[in-house]
């Protein structure tokens, strides 16, 4: 206890009586952190961001429409059109395994008005998985469509977010009733507003959705436009599309490999592709800041090597005393370590509050919100850690090596 005092002391001395010198070693530090942490950070915001504006899409769904043959099969010619029908889902549910959801998806322009307003607007008829799978979250005091309301064929419909703006102004719209082709219709709910980047038919945001039921007594329309299905996982997607092709092309009489009479999009490929980009980046990111805070580490290591020799003959008067090698050793690690954790938790510090004071800013519309996370916290804090004990190792070895005698006498 007394020798971790008296090292106490001694290290608050130097610190007092080199300002500037251990100003500039923690600044080093401080500035290497927060430049590994920060390029972590800003990657893991970007990253979590883009990803939730795909998944305004969908989360990792596989959207299909029916199209024509390319391929001649089974003595049928090629360039047959391929229609699916209602009881084609029901047969997909049925035959093919590993499909954890299936809807079907009608659409058509039509015509919607409320009071002295009109707008052509996309309308689709979907099942009520569909909200699920397409991420289409109703805003407060509202909901989606039901199989009630798919048994019942009711009139009901679900509204986009900026549609409801554009066709209500500021009326809440939920409890109204809205014409379409001249039928009316009651608002169930509205759309959360949500990022979305890519679409098959344009954005949710514009869109009216109804029962699909509801939507053949309304319009006629036998054959679905197209459907969407994905696996229990993402990792099963490819293989549940193989089977999906197979047992409707069986159905059908198309060849399972032509890829011109079933389109598929696998949007898990996009989520793919992004996850391993995003990686790269934030590796790069991560390498830079690196970098940078060993640089901070071999200015923290010249200072270190600067106080032993100004030390040295302080060290070879307590190695003559009886100081072992490995306790001037520690006592160097020590001081680097104390050094590098201040300014290490400095460095976290600024950092959380540069990724606190961007959210709600126009910069999170650009990059997201940083994210400090627990693993990029533990991540700097080991780099930090080795970076402390190399800049430290070496001058404090060549502390501990020091001759007595020679030591003294300089």
């Amino acid at each position: 206890m007394t020798s971790f005092g008296s090292f106490l002391r001694q290290l608050v001395r130097d610190v007092w009586s080199q300002k500037l010198r251990t100003f500039l070693t923690v600044f080093g530090i401080i500035w290497g952190t927060v430049a590994v942490a920060l390029l972590l950070a800003v990657g893991e915001g970007v990253h979590r961001r883009q990803t939730k504006s795909f998944a305004g899409l969908g989360d990792r769904i596989v959207i299909a429409w029916p199209s024509r043959t390319s391929l001649p099969f089974e003595g049928l010619g090629k360039g047959r059109r391929i229609r699916v029908d209602e009881t084609d889902i029901e047969f997909l549910k049925k035959r093919v395994g590993g499909l954890a959801e299936i809807s079907s998806e009608y659409a058509q322009n039509l015509r919607a008005t409320f009071g002295d307003r009109a707008r052509l607007v996309d309308v689709s008829g979907v099942s009520p998985i569909f909200g699920e799978m397409r991420n289409m979250v109703p805003a407060e005091g509202g909901r989606f469509i039901n199989p009630t309301d798919m048994d019942q064929r009711r009139r009901v419909v679900f509204v986009g977010n900026e549609l409801a703006e554009d066709l209500f102004g500021e009326i809440d719209p939920v409890g109204e009733k809205v014409m379409l082709q001249g039928s009316p219709f009651l608002v169930i709910g509205v759309l959360q507003a949500k990022e979305q980047d890519s679409s098959y038919s344009g954005r949710d945001h514009s869109k009216m959705i109804i029962p699909s039921s509801t939507f053949q007594a309304l319009t006629g329309q036998r054959y679905v436009d197209l459907f969407i299905y994905k696996a229990a996982t993402p990792d099963r997607n490819k293989a549940l599309t193989e089977r999906v092709l197979a047992a409707l092309g069986e159905r059908k009489r198309f060849d399972p490999g032509d890829t011109q009479a079933l389109g598929i999009w696998d949007t898990t490929d996009m989520f793919v592709w992004f996850d391993t980009f995003m990686l790269a980046f934030k590796l790069f990111m991560g390498f830079m800041g690196i970098l940078t805070l060993t640089v901070g580490g071999i200015g923290v290591s010249n200072i270190m090597n600067v106080v032993v020799e100004e030390r040295t003959r302080e060290i070879g008067i307590k190695m003559a005393l009886g100081a072992k090698s490995r306790t001037v050793l520690s006592q160097f690690l020590l001081e680097t370590f104390i050094f590098t954790a201040i300014g290490g938790i400095i460095g976290l510090t600024l950092t959380w509050g540069f990724c606190a004071a961007v959210a709600g800013t126009p910069a999170e519309d650009a990059i997201g919100t940083p994210v400090l996370s627990p693993q990029i916290a533990l991540l700097t804090a080991g780099v930090l850690g080795l970076v402390g004990f190399l800049a430290g190792y070496f001058p404090a070895r060549q502390a501990s090596r020091l001759d007595p005698v020679v030591a003294m006498k300089l």
